[in-house]
């Protein structure tokens, strides 16, 4: 292992930032200066979000790879920005090190962020590095575009809109259960003894938590069809807390079926062997990074027929309140128990 102050910090920014090409015409000055300058067309709109990732909080290094974890860093911000309907096209990258940390890691969790921009056409156009007292500390500012009158906030659903999902729900965290587990077996066992956990057959799930991916096919298949979500939000922190997010800022009431919930066979099975509610998972789990989106009743016919798309519901009068509807057509409100930022103590 190299250890980083053997570059300096200089050093290590510019091996990390050696042969960086930028792809798109808005990145006018990348990596290398005091600042970034990018340029839209006019009469485009500029989409900034930021996400902060810590060590122990966000990811458990024990079982993410470093590549991974880059590559998952990056996306998730790019989610963000599809998620208002728009284009990723920058991104800022500032990582605080401990002294556990080398240079060669450093690499490893660059080239995921890397492989994350290459794969999405996304620029990397400047950042930071610092010491930490404290393990990983991972910040990604992602900038996008759109045109002004394509913006999908969270406060633009309507009673009787269509509450649709893409993909389906709880992979992710049935994966994360998976590597929870396998790690708990790892810990309890002897150092000498070979361990080789216990994910074949398994592998979606882990993919799933490990390397999500942003659903920028699916805004641009709206786009195609030229349908305008009345309002969207990408499923982070689980489908409950999103529906809610989306009801309180539009003032209005949701009903979303359990029948209609999508759920990937090999979740349905995850939760078997852990003796989970895999409606619970797909409610709560989060980390799906899929899209949650409201859009007229009049698209019904059209949305039904697209790929990947899942008509689950409907929007209300607030009156109305947010519930879930049962296979046996019981009303459960619908409560925001996915991830919490700041858990009660």
């Amino acid at each position: 292992m190299t250890d980083i102050a053997t570059l300096g910090e200089f050093g290590l920014i510019d091996r990390l930032i050696q042969d960086i090409e930028l792809m798109q015409p808005s990145s006018i000055l990348g990596c290398g200066d005091d600042a970034a300058v990018v340029s839209y067309p006019q009469g485009m709109q500029t989409v900034v979000t930021t996400d902060l990732l810590l060590e122990g909080v966000h990811f458990d290094l024990t079982y993410t790879p470093l590549k991974h974890l880059g590559y998952k860093a990056a996306v998730v911000n790019f989610s963000d920005v599809v998620a208002m309907n728009a284009k990723p096209r920058q991104i800022i990258v500032a990582i605080g090190l401990s002294s556990r940390f080398g240079v060669e890691q450093v690499e490893e969790l660059y080239s995921g962020i890397r492989t994350a921009c290459a794969a999405y056409g996304v620029d990397l156009v400047g950042g930071d590095t610092t010491a930490s007292l404290n393990g990983l500390t991972i910040s990604i500012t992602c900038i996008g575009e759109l045109e002004p009158d394509r913006i999908s906030k969270r406060s633009g659903a309507k009673p009787t809109d269509l509450i649709c999902v893409s993909g389906n729900l709880g992979a992710a965290y049935m994966g994360l259960q998976l590597l929870e587990r396998e790690k708990t077996v790892f810990e309890g066992m002897e150092r000498s003894e070979d361990f080789q956990p216990a994910f074949e057959g398994k592998e979606y799930l882990i993919e799933r938590q490990l390397k999500p991916e942003a659903r920028i096919d699916i805004i641009e298949m709206l786009r195609r069809e030229q349908i305008l979500p009345t309002s969207m939000i990408d499923i982070s922190d689980g489908l409950s807390s999103e529906l809610l997010h989306i009801a309180h800022s539009s003032q209005v009431g949701v009903r979303i079926y359990e029948d209609r919930i999508p759920i990937d066979y090999q979740t349905a099975l995850m939760a078997e062997e852990f003796n989970l509610n895999v409606v619970t998972a797909a409610l709560n789990g989060g980390e799906d990074y899929e899209l949650l989106f409201t859009a007229p009743l009049a698209l019904a016919d059209k949305l039904q027929n697209l790929q990947d798309i899942h008509l689950i519901g409907h929007v209300t009068e607030a009156s109305l309140g947010c519930a879930l509807v049962t296979r046996d057509q019981k009303e459960i409100t619908l409560q925001a128990q996915g991830w919490q930022a700041y858990p009660q103590r």
